[in-house]
């Protein structure tokens, strides 16, 4: 018991009071020695055995919970699935997969991975791992996950069953690294105009974005859009190293200070590879922490035009702090400031977490998301563009230059409840399952497939039977009012599954206002002109 509580005492003085030798010679007496003295009382006298670690996260969550949204406590167990998506890899057989009717059904390949190189396909049905039968047993996705993941080098044998193939077939897969990939999608919008569509950012994200840039650009583009919508942001260098390739040299892209943290600055280089050339960036309410560095960077030096709608506010910077047993604590220790000194950070409460969690409904409710005259900004708020000297506004999250409002009546309570319960996806994995073959005989490429395919009885009918299934109540009329949607995501998933994400995207963002915006904007011959206002 000694050994545990001198184990805290260190641990606590290295965390919380920078290992000062002095601090620690004056414990007793201190609101550390509490902390120790409460914990040693309740591991000896409670009177019901303990778990001394459980009794420590506690402590350490309590302190926490007090404090910032952001700062955060994740136990060991959980750190990998924290930090794998911003890596950039994990190791395991590399397929996309659904799960339906209790099995599951290879999405796609990852291209080059192992399970593409000993011959597994899209549609594939995994029955059996080694020597367990899968199918039936209503795995999770964390079950799945157990299952197919390991060590580099590890062998794992899949009893695979494919349409017009009789029998159960093995292969046996030899576990690689497999990509994690930031961007979503890439394509050209027209001769001249590219997309690139970035859902993160990690370790890999500026080095896949250069290549995805000088795609484009051997295709002709010279200018671009950015998508950051739903981009919840990641690593502090990604988004200077992103940010970067628009700048020139010296120009200011983000800023960090805090109380114990000294202000650090972060400029471009000037060898940036997009220095020219129209950019927009695409931005709504969940873009956050690092896409909004980006966003500011742009803004705030004039470089290109921001539309959509005002992004999530989030500007605190965490420090990883690793503990012992792998654990880690996520501990704000400054703020980010954009070049024209908004801090990005949205006002919150210390300690009331539902308060902040309710932000995006306070917006909707304020009239925010829906009309631009329900927005206003104090005097005290207003700030000056490094380049042109436009008007910019802090309070929280970064003002898009050009603002979209969302569209509340697109989305109806049908469309909602069929992509809540995975009725909209699960139709797309049987339709394709069935007639993959077909389609891709009949449309050769994807250009074909976006311009002549149009979603027919046939897949609505077999939606209608997942609707059934899964009790969703509905009607001609309410059927009619959710088509408009339901046929483009519908079509945009077919296509994701019989090409990629890229493709997905090319369909998806027909319906998507911020994104229509962005592409008329781009086109105008005035678009220096709004840079000037």
């Amino acid at each position: 018991m000694k050994n545990k509580v001198y184990s805290v005492i260190i641990l606590l003085s290295a965390v919380f009071v920078c290992q000062s030798a002095h601090a620690q010679d004056n414990i007793i007496g201190s609101p550390l020695h509490k902390l120790i003295l409460a914990q040693s009382a309740i591991t000896q006298l409670y009177v019901e055995d303990v778990n001394d670690s459980v009794v420590v996260e506690n402590a350490i969550k309590g302190m926490l919970e007090k404090l910032d949204p952001h700062s955060s406590y994740t136990p060991a167990k959980e750190v990998k699935a924290l930090t794998e998506p911003l890596e950039g890899n994990f190791e395991g057989i590399g397929i996309q997969y659904n799960i339906l009717d209790d099995t599951l059904i290879v999405v796609q390949p990852v291209s080059g991975g192992p399970s593409e190189k000993v011959g597994i396909q899209a549609g594939d049905r995994v029955i059996t791992v080694d020597d367990s039968i899968i199918a039936g047993k209503h795995l999770s996705t964390d079950d799945v996950k157990h299952l197919l993941r390991g060590p580099k080098g590890s062998k794992v044998r899949l009893g695979v069953m494919r349409q017009g193939v009789k029998g159960i077939h093995e292969f046996t897969v030899t576990r690689d690294k497999i990509p994690v990939f930031s961007i979503d999608a890439k394509y050209m919008v027209d001769a001249t105009v590219g997309y690139i569509r970035i859902n993160n950012f990690g370790a890999t994200t500026h080095a896949e974005f250069v290549n995805a840039v000088k795609e484009l650009q051997a295709q002709g583009m010279r200018d671009l859009i950015v998508d950051l919508q739903s981009n919840g942001g990641g690593y502090l260098q990604a988004a200077v190293e992103i940010s970067n390739e628009f700048l020139s040299r010296g120009d200011m892209i983000v800023f960090t200070e805090g109380r114990a943290a000294p202000r650090r600055e972060f400029r471009a280089n000037g060898e940036g590879i997009l220095r020219e050339g129209k950019l927009v960036v695409l931005t709504d309410s969940y873009t956050a922490s690092a896409s909004e560095i980006v966003a500011g960077a742009v803004q705030d030096n004039d470089r290109g035009i921001i539309i959509g709608r005002r992004t999530f506010g989030k500007g605190l910077v965490q420090r990883p702090i690793e503990l012992p047993d792998g654990a880690l604590i996520r501990l704000t220790t400054a703020h980010y400031y954009s070049p024209s000194g908004r801090c990005i950070q949205r006002p919150y409460e210390k300690g009331n977490r539902q308060q902040y969690d309710r932000e995006m409904l306070t917006r909707l409710n304020s009239g925010e998301l829906t009309n631009p005259d329900s927005i206003h900004f104090a005097d005290s708020l207003r700030y000056i563009t490094l380049k042109n000297h436009r008007t910019v506004y802090g309070g929280g999250g970064i003002m898009p230059d050009v603002y979209v409002p969302l569209d509340t009546t697109a989305i109806t309570p049908l469309y909602r409840e069929l992509l809540a319960k995975s009725c909209v996806t699960q139709t797309c994995i049987k339709y394709v399952e069935k007639n993959r073959k077909s389609l891709l005989k009949q449309y050769k490429t994807f250009d074909s497939f976006r311009d002549n395919y149009s979603i027919g009885q046939d897949v609505i009918s077999l939606l209608l039977q997942h609707a059934d299934k899964s009790k969703v109540e509905y009607n001609d009329s309410t059927l009619a009012a959710a088509r408009p949607m339901l046929d483009i995501q519908l079509k945009a998933l077919i296509a994701r599954d019989l090409w990629d994400m890229s493709q997905y995207y090319q369909i998806s963002n027909i319906n998507n206002a911020i994104y229509e915006q962005a592409v008329a904007t781009i086109k105008e011959n005035d678009y220096y002109d709004k840079l000037s206002k």
